[in-house]
C-alpha cells in the first residue's frame, strides 16, 4: 500500500488548497489509490473527531480563505512583542495579500519562537495589524535550536559543551562557523544540521559571551538561555530620560500623612508606602485606617509609548543575586517612581477602614502626592516592635510605627479567620562579594515585619479588584485555581504514609490543607509535607476573567502594588484611572482592553520564564559555592524520586542534587511513581520521598548548576548494596526486564 501522508502534510496541503479539501482531492494530491484511499478516509475522520480538522463541508471555502484549523509557522514578533504567523506552505500569505495572523499563546502552552510550526485554531478577527488570530493547539516543529555552551577549539573547527544541566549533547562547529570564538569562551550558537561524520550535530556560533568563569557570567547564562531582554532600546531610554516629575494639579495632597516605606535593606526601588492610624469614627470602635500608596507608574508610562511596549515585552523584572533585569529603565524605577523620603512622589493610594477584628469594611482610592517620612528596613521595623528601635525608627515609634503594628494585629486576626494556605518553606539567600563571587549561602530571615507588609498589600490588591468589579471595568485578575484532584489524591497518600490525615469526600478548602500542615509541624515529615503541598498546587496566572484565588482563599484578587516591576499592576492602575476619570492621563485605552487576554498570556509566560531563570542562576551559584567541597558529606532529605535516581535537598544550603540510580548498586531498582519510592529487586532496600539521608558530594558543575551525590546513609543506617555475585540465577537486569515485558 502506498504510504499515507502525515497529518502535518495533510493540514499543510488543505491550508494551501481550501477550495479542494475533500477526500478525493487529498487522495489525488498525494497519489493514493485503493486501500490507501480508504485508509486516508479513516485518518481524515479521526482528525475531524479530534478537532484537528474541520468537517468536510466547512473545509470547502474560497481560495485564499483560511480553514478553522491549520498548521502555522511563526514569522516573528512586532515592537509590542506580539507574535505573528503565516499558514505553512503559503510564503505569500503576508500583510500584502490581506492575511496576517496574530498568535494568542496558551497560558500553559510552550513558548513559541520564530520558525516554530504549530497546529492552531484560526478565527477571523480584523484588527489594525492583523486579519486573523490563532490559538495554538500543539507544537509540531521548532525553529533553529539555540545552544549556549563552552567553546573548545580543535584541529578542524571545534566543539560546544552545553551549560544546560538537562543536556549532554556535544555540538560540532565547522571551521567556517566559529565566528572568531576563542577556546574556553562562553558562546551562543544555532543548530545547523544533524550528526555528521564526527558523530555530533553541527552548530554555528552567533555570539561570544566572554569568560564563563567570570562571576557575572552565571546570571548572563540564564539571561541568554531564557531569552530575557536585558538591553533597553535607545527610544525607550530617551522617553524615560524625558519624563518629568508630576505636580499637585489634579491630585489629592496626601503629604500631611506620615507614610513610610518598608523594604529589604538593600532595595533600590521603593514602590509602596504605608500609613495607619486609629479610626475616630464612633461607629467603628477600636477600628483602624490603613493607607497603602503605590507609585503612579501609569503617569510616566502611557499606553502605546515605547516605554509601554518594552514593559509589556518584558512582563516583569527578573532578579538575580548579582543584578536585576528591570521592567522599566532606572530613571523611572529607581528615581521618579521610587518613593524616596522627603521627596514629593505621585501615587495612587487606597484608604482602607478595618474593624476591630481586621475585616475591611470600606475603602477609597485617590490619585495623589505623598512625601515619605522615612525608609525603614524589615529588620529595623521588627526591632522597633521588639522595643529596640534604631536612630531612624525611634522618633517614629509612637505616631507612625505603633499604629501600623496595631492595625496589622487586627488584620492578622482577619487573615487567620479566612485561613489562606500557610505553606512555610525557607527561602534561600545567596550573598556575593564585591567582585561577584559567592560569600555565603543562608536562609532568609522570616520576620513579622514581612507579614505586616504582605498582609497590607493583599488588602490593597483585594480592594483594587473589588473596586474595578463594582465599576464594571476590564482588568487583569491574579488567578489561582484549585489543585487537580489527582495531585490531591497523591498528597493524601503521602500524608497517610507519613501517619497523617488529609480528609476525603468534601470540597477542598485551604483550611483542610492547613490542618495537614499543622499535623506535620515539628515532625520528621514537616518539610516533606510542606514541599508536597506546594507541588500539588496549580500555578497562578493572569486572566481577564475572575476565577478566584484558591491559595489566598479570596473570591477576587488583582495585582496593584508593584507597577514598577510587574506589567499586570500597571494595567490595573490604568483601569483605576479610567474608572475614576482622573485627570492627568495614563488610563486604560480601548486597544489595551481589546488585547487584555493576549497581554495576560504574554505576562504569565514572562513570569514563568523569569522564575526558571532565577532558579537556574541560584543553582549555578550554589554549584560554584560547593565546587570546593567535593568529597564532603552533607545531611539532607529526599525531595524527589524518579526512575533515573533520587533528588536530595541539602540541609545546609537548600541545594538540590541528584543521586543517580546507577550509583545505588548493581541491582535493578523498581520505581513506584504513585508511592514515590525506589526499591531494590535483590536486596529489598527501599527509599522514598522525605527520607533523611547522608550524602557525599561527588561532582559540582557551576556552568550547568548540576550536583551529583553519592548516597551513604538512610535514616542513620548504611545503604545496603547488592552485588552481582549475590543475585539469584536467571534474575539478571535484562532478564527481569524481559519478564516484565511478557507480563
Amino acid at each position: 500500500m502506498t504510504r499515507l501522508p502525515s497529518r502535518e502534510d495533510i493540514l499543510g496541503w488543505i491550508a494551501d488548497n481550501p477550495a479542494r479539501a475533500g477526500r478525493r482531492d487529498v487522495a489525488r494530491a498525494f497519489g493514493l489509490k485503493g486501500a490507501a484511499r480508504a485508509e486516508l478516509g479513516r485518518l481524515l475522520r479521526e482528525m475531524e473527531a479530534e478537532g484537528a480538522l474541520a468537517p468536510r463541508h466547512d473545509r470547502r471555502r474560497e481560495a485564499g480563505g483560511l480553514p478553522p484549523v491549520a498548521v502555522l509557522e511563526v514569522t516573528g514578533a512586532d515592537d509590542d512583542g506580539d507574535l505573528f504567523a503565516r499558514p505553512l506552505g503559503r510564503p505569500g500569505a503576508e500583510p500584502q495579500d490581506g492575511v496576517r495572523i496574530m498568535v494568542l499563546p496558551r497560558g500553559d502552552g510552550p513558548a513559541l519562537a520564530t520558525g516554530d510550526r504549530f497546529l492552531a485554531r484560526i478565527t477571523e478577527s480584523p484588527g489594525p495589524d492583523h486579519s486573523h488570530v490563532a490559538r495554538p493547539m500543539r507544537l509540531i516543529g521548532a525553529g533553529p535550536r539555540r545552544v549556549l555552551g563552552i567553546f573548545r577549539a580543535g584541529a578542524e573547527g571545534g566543539t560546544i559543551l552545553p551549560v544546560d544541566k538537562g543536556s549532554d549533547t556535544v555540538w560540532r562547529v565547522p571551521p567556517g562557523a566559529m565566528g572568531e570564538a576563542r577556546d574556553g569562551e562562553l558562546v551562543e550558537a544555532e543548530a545547523t544540521g544533524p550528526a555528521g561524520r564526527l558523530g555530533a550535530p553541527r552548530a554555528r556560533i552567533l555570539a561570544r559571551l566572554g569568560d564563563p568563569g567570570a562571576p557575572r557570567a552565571i546570571s548572563l547564562i540564564a539571561i541568554h538561555q531564557h531569552g530575557i531582554p536585558d538591553v533597553f532600546p535607545d527610544a525607550v531610554l530617551a522617553e524615560a530620560e524625558a519624563a518629568k516629575a508630576s505636580g499637585l494639579e489634579g491630585r489629592s495632597d496626601l503629604r500631611i500623612l506620615p507614610f513610610v516605606t518598608i523594604d529589604p535593606a538593600d532595595a533600590r526601588d521603593h514602590d509602596d508606602a504605608v500609613h495607619a492610624h486609629p479610626d475616630d469614627d464612633p461607629e467603628n470602635p477600636d477600628g483602624h485606617v490603613v493607607w497603602v500608596a503605590i507609585a503612579d507608574v501609569a503617569a510616566f508610562v502611557p499606553s502605546g509609548s515605547e516605554l509601554d511596549r518594552e514593559a509589556r515585552r518584558r512582563g516583569n523584572s527578573t532578579y538575580f543575586p548579582d543584578r536585576v533585569v528591570p521592567m522599566l529603565p532606572e530613571r523611572l524605577s529607581a528615581d521618579l517612581c521610587s518613593l524616596r523620603p522627603a521627596e514629593d512622589r505621585a501615587v495612587i493610594a487606597v484608604r482602607m477602614v478595618l474593624d476591630a477584628n481586621g475585616n475591611k469594611i470600606a475603602h477609597r482610592f485617590e490619585r495623589g502626592v505623598i512625601r515619605s517620612c522615612a525608609r525603614l528596613s524589615y529588620r529595623a521595623m521588627q526591632d522597633a516592635a521588639d522595643g529596640q528601635p534604631d536612630e531612624m525608627a525611634a522618633p517614629l515609634l509612637d505616631d507612625v510605627i505603633a499604629p501600623l503594628w496595631a492595625a496589622w494585629r487586627a488584620a492578622a486576626r482577619a487573615r487567620a479567620a479566612r485561613e489562606p494556605l500557610e505553606i512555610e518553606l525557607p527561602e534561600r539567600r545567596i550573598e556575593l562579594t564585591e567582585d561577584g563571587r559567592v560569600a555565603s549561602v543562608a536562609f532568609r530571615e522570616r520576620l513579622e515585619a514581612h507579614r505586616l507588609i504582605e498582609d497590607f498589600m493583599v488588602l490593597a490588591n483585594v480592594a483594587a479588584a473589588e473596586e474595578l468589579i463594582d465599576r464594571r471595568s476590564p482588568l487583569l485578575f491574579r488567578v489561582h485555581e484549585e489543585p487537580a484532584p489527582e495531585k490531591i489524591d497523591a498528597l493524601r497518600e503521602l500524608a497517610r504514609a507519613s501517619g497523617l490525615v488529609l480528609a476525603k469526600g468534601q470540597v477542598l478548602r485551604t483550611r483542610h490543607l492547613n490542618r495537614l500542615l499543622a499535623q506535620a509541624e515539628g515532625t520528621e515529615a514537616d518539610e516533606l509535607i510542606n514541599m508536597a503541598t506546594l507541588r500539588s498546587m496549580s500555578q497562578a496566572y493572569y486572566h481577564p476573567q475572575n476565577l478566584g484565588h484558591f491559595g489566598l482563599a479570596l473570591k477576587a484578587y488583582a495585582h496593584f502594588t508593584s507597577p514598577i516591576r510587574r506589567y499586570a499592576d500597571l494595567v490595573v492602575h490604568r483601569a483605576l484611572i479610567a474608572a475614576h476619570h482622573w485627570p492627568g492621563g495614563g488610563d486604560l485605552t480601548p486597544d489595551d482592553v481589546e488585547r487584555l487576554e493576549a497581554t495576560a498570556l504574554r505576562i504569565s509566560e514572562a513570569e514563568r520564564r523569569s522564575m526558571t531563570a532565577e532558579r537556574d542562576t541560584s543553582d549555578r551559584y550554589l554549584a560554584a559555592w560547593l565546587a570546593e567541597r567535593v568529597g564532603s558529606e552533607f545531611p539532607g532529605r529526599v525531595s524527589g524520586v524518579a526512575r533515573f535516581g533520587l533528588f536530595v535537598k541539602l540541609d545546609e544550603t537548600g541545594a538540590d542534587g541528584l543521586v543517580p540510580v546507577r550509583s545505588l548498586g548493581q541491582e535493578y531498582f523498581r520505581h513506584d511513581a504513585e508511592a514515590q519510592t525506589l526499591t531494590g529487586v535483590d536486596s529489598g532496600f527501599s527509599i522514598g520521598l522525605g527520607a533523611r539521608v547522608l550524602v557525599r558530594l561527588a561532582e559540582a558543575a557551576p556552568h550547568s548548576g548540576g550536583l551529583l551525590l553519592e548516597l551513604l546513609e538512610v535514616a542513620g543506617k548504611p545503604v545496603p548494596r547488592a552485588s552481582a555475585r549475590g543475585r539469584k540465577p536467571g534474575r539478571s537486569r535484562q532478564g527481569r526486564k524481559a519478564a516484565r515485558t511478557r507480563r
